[in-house]
């Protein structure tokens, strides 16, 4: 059977009536399938409430009478005409088919009399702005209204919280599949909510990017930063310089030489798409005037002397620089810039500028004057870490704060001039770092971060003059030197993540370890199911 239907059936029928609901399920070539016999019924699983979901909702409003139990005639509705509702909609049910083994049809009708999930776009609370969302929960079914598609999908992963864990399984479970009644009123502090991978260091493949794009879009993780060039390796393709992968991004490459790879061009649009079809928006990053030295290594003309250096494997730092007063530097940079901006629908490209230690104070000022302008003329908006506010750059180029002290004269006179700023302490948001002396991964020249150490910060108030005005969101890097696989991947960012993921969408009013904790260690069954190779924290009570 087809799991979508006629987009112009509509159904206007009382719902309780029995025998109507039967003959709409035989209408719609629905299979009759009986719910289990009390004998068969599965274990009672432990009761959810509204709130237990992470990040936190900003208001929730339970009722105990209106709970919802999805059943073999559930079915997902969305508005007739509305692709992009429909697609949220086959989302969901693509998530919840495997655990129910319900057959959850899609249907772009104005109403039915079977119970129902209902993902309308328009109507929601005047407060959920472009990516919130209302959610209500009767006995007769869930509706999630928002403003735009992307709020619709951030309601869909908090009804996913919602549901019993045994719904990240895949295959059939036998569950009673019981949403709490009430209402969520959900919208987020901050407008920027972002991941970092790094695929310079080591190389993840796109299937490797892609999960971990699945992972964090269940936490309205809504951008990721993909840190693409470094020292070590260059790992996006460029037309006009076709060596800077093949050598670049070649065998050899990465840290200790074991990381080798590089997206195509090819390979960067499918995860463009990919994340976009979650509502996460791609970031890319050419670090330049140092972190260059892949890129130099490849192309002698790229150093003031014309000699190539060896290439790198370490893990040292501020070594590196393009040449500053050779135009040759310019126009390989306006050719980077050119083509990746051509495959970059989102509205950011980060031009790097971090420990430019080999670069002069000077010629930092003339590259950065000369640079940001390219992204500009190809339509992106710059970012940068927090060094290009040394060159007082235009309002429009945004900061990302890595420090890991809580003054920055240039960062706040930019924040004061009206530049906005992405806040990423190292000592808190790098999720990188070990967790503590025996983590079997990571770096600690930043500090060991435990999860309450990534929980206990307000992004407002971390440093000073930076107010919470000034601030476009938060991001949690991930840098690549000591991963090589995904279960790296997801050991250090799990469960540190979602504790980013909260600071940046609930309000700071909700900041609650002991709420949180409680919360994290629910999404333990989730993990196990869904194989997420998590830390298990002694801080956070796992069930």
């Amino acid at each position: 059977m087809t799991t979508d239907h006629d987009e112009g059936l509509e159904v206007s029928v009382r719902r309780r009536n029995p025998l109507t609901r039967l003959l709409v399920i035989a209408a719609l070539g629905l299979p009759f399938i009986l719910p289990a016999s009390p004998a068969a019924a599965a274990p009672t699983t432990p009761a959810r409430h509204l709130g237990d979901v992470v990040p936190a909702p900003v208001e929730t409003r339970p009722d105990a009478r209106g709970a919802f139990r999805l059943g073999p005639t559930t079915v997902i509705r969305t508005a007739p005409g509305s692709a992009a509702a429909r697609q949220v909609g086959r989302q969901l049910a693509e998530t919840l088919r495997p655990a129910t083994g319900y057959p959850l049809p899609v249907l772009a009708v104005r109403s039915t009399p079977l119970p129902e999930i209902a993902l309308v776009i328009g109507g929601a609370d005047a407060r959920v702005g472009q990516e919130g969302y209302q959610l209500d929960v009767t006995r007769h079914g869930v509706t999630i209204r928002a403003n735009t598609a992307a709020g619709l999908f951030a309601g869909t992963q908090t009804l996913r919280q919602l549901l019993p864990a045994q719904i990240e399984a895949s295959d059939r479970q036998r569950v009673t599949w019981t949403v709490p009644g009430g209402r969520i009123i959900d919208y987020p502090r901050f407008a920027y909510r972002g991941a970092m991978l790094d695929l310079a260091r080591h190389f993840h493949t796109v299937d490797e990017i892609t999960a971990y794009v699945d992972l964090i879009s269940q936490y309205k993780i809504n951008y990721l930063h993909l840190h693409l060039t470094d020292d070590q390796g260059w790992r996006i393709q460029i037309d006009s310089w076709p060596r800077l992968t093949t050598v670049g991004g070649g065998p050899g490459t990465g840290v200790d030489g074991v990381g080798p790879g590089f997206l195509t061009k090819a390979d960067y649009k499918a995860v463009v798409a990919y994340a976009a079809a979650r509502h996460i928006t791609i970031v890319p990053e050419i670090d330049m005037p140092g972190h260059t030295n892949a890129a130099q290594s490849t192309y002698p003309e790229l150093n003031c002397d014309g000699v190539a250096p060896p290439p790198r494997t370490d893990i040292a730092v501020g070594y590196s620089s393009l040449c500053i007063g050779d135009e040759l530097t310019y126009r390989f940079v306006e050719d980077v810039i050119r083509e990746l901006a051509a495959i970059t629908p989102g509205p950011f490209l980060h031009i790097g500028g971090d420990e430019a230690h080999a670069t002069t104070d000077e010629d930092y000022r003339t590259f950065m004057q000369r640079v940001l302008p390219l992204v500009a003329k190809y339509g992106k908006r710059a970012s940068g870490w927090n060094e290009v506010t040394q060159v007082d750059p235009p309002t429009d180029v945004v900061a990302q704060f890595w420090g890991t002290g809580t003054t920055n004269a240039d960062l706040a006179d930019a924040a004061a001039r009206g530049n906005k700023v992405i806040m990423s302490p190292a000592n808190k948001s790098y999720l990188d770092m070990k967790y503590d002396p025996t983590t079997r991964l990571g770096l600690s020249w930043a500090a060991y971060i435990e999860v309450s150490d990534a929980y206990g910060w307000d992004p407002a108030t971390r440093v000073a003059g930076v107010g919470e005005d000034a601030i476009l969101g938060v991001e949690a890097p991930l840098w690549s030197e000591t991963l090589r696989t995904l279960d790296d991947i997801e050991y250090m960012a799990f469960p540190r993540l979602p504790a980013i993921a909260e600071l940046g969408w609930s309000t700071a009013a909700s900041h609650d370890w002991e709420s949180f904790r409680t919360r994290l260690g629910e999404q333990a069954p989730r993990w196990r199911l869904q194989d997420v190779d998590f830390y298990p924290s002694p801080q956070v009570p796992w069930l």
